[in-house]
């Protein structure tokens, strides 16, 4: 009587044992074929196609700058933490956290930062995008776009702008700054009004 009852408990471990050897590894190899197929080969291959084409087509140059004259005579330093360069449009550079600096004729000073940015390194045009910010003498002026014109010697600044002063704050769709003159230029919202508060003390 107590070989047998040795012998089921035995085989009651038995296959216990084996139960839980089989659960064990049945839900182990699942689990590592779910976490090494999250990708298929052939999405893998078209990924790896893209990264290899953008590579051969593509410069990346890392703590960038520019020095030059603009149009009308004032310096510029354009400085970037990323520079792309598309070698079918060489003349057009793509910028990651940009910073420019222009050194105007009458010892003012224009600075310009933004996420990203646009540098023509033919024309000396100059695009400034997302998170657009300018500080001029005792303004500072927020848009998420402004683009700087060599040969017409102008700034555009665009979309959501607004302008602080010690003067006020403003508010509007579009900035004109003329860069040989010195003046600014206001364009209207849809309605044909700006948006202002002026401090008149």
């Amino acid at each position: 009587m107590t070989n047998r009852k040795n012998r089921l408990r035995v085989l009651q471990v038995s296959l216990l044992v084996l139960g839980l050897l089989i659960l064990y590894f049945t839900y182990s190899k699942k689990d590592l074929d779910q976490k090494n197929v999250i990708i298929s080969k052939q999405t893998q291959d078209k990924i790896e196609k893209k990264l290899l084409d953008k590579i051969e087509d593509e410069d990346v140059f890392y703590n960038i700058s520019y020095i030059g004259l603009d149009a009308s005579g004032n310096r510029y330093i354009l400085k970037a933490k990323e520079a792309t360069n598309d070698k079918k449009e060489n003349d057009k550079i793509s910028l990651r956290i940009v910073e420019a600096t222009f050194y105007m004729k009458d010892d003012t000073v224009l600075k310009v930062f933004s996420d990203e940015g646009i540098y023509n390194n033919k024309t000396l045009d100059m695009i400034f995008e997302k998170n657009v910010k300018a500080f001029y003498e005792e303004s500072e002026l927020f848009a998420e776009k402004a683009e700087f014109s060599n040969s017409k010697s102008f700034l555009t600044i665009s979309k959501k702008v607004r302008l602080n002063d010690k003067k006020g704050s403003l508010f509007a769709d579009k900035l004109l700054f003329d860069v040989k003159k010195q003046n600014l230029n206001i364009i209207a919202f849809e309605n044909n009004k700006v948006n202002a508060n002026i401090n008149l003390k």
